[in-house]
């Protein structure tokens, strides 16, 4: 945080109060302090209070679950080694820059095994 002195305008530094300008109770206290006027303000009670950050659940940027509703289907051998299915869901997004061909992603209808291709 930056602040600037309500009597110069300069900016104000943190120093600590010293024994030698203060006997009471603000010796040890910081204080902001102007190097150019005598401006001083003491520091005496909590100017801020850190709160504890909740992180947002991630969301999935391809549609998560729901995006394989309501696709239609392409014939197209499966990736899966094991499986002899030759459909498979498939649906396109644009990934990358709009000069870019759109990725297709496809779903085994059978094993429900997914790839892509570009």
């Amino acid at each position: 945080m930056l602040l600037f002195c309500p009597s110069c305008s300069n900016m104000l530094i943190i120093s600590t109060v010293p024994p030698e300008q203060d006997h009471g109770p603000n010796v040890g206290k910081n204080r902001f302090e102007c190097r150019t006027c005598p401006y001083q303000m003491v520091l005496d009670r909590k100017y801020y209070e850190r709160k504890a950050m909740t992180l947002k659940g991630a969301e999935d940027v391809l549609g998560g679950a729901d995006s394989w509703k309501n696709v239609d289907q392409a014939e197209t051998r499966c990736k899966n080694e094991t499986c002899d299915s030759t459909a498979a869901y498939f649906r396109q997004v644009q990934i990358r820059s709009a000069d870019e061909p759109m990725t297709t992603f496809y779903k085994c209808v059978k094993c429900a095994t997914d790839w892509r291709e570009n």
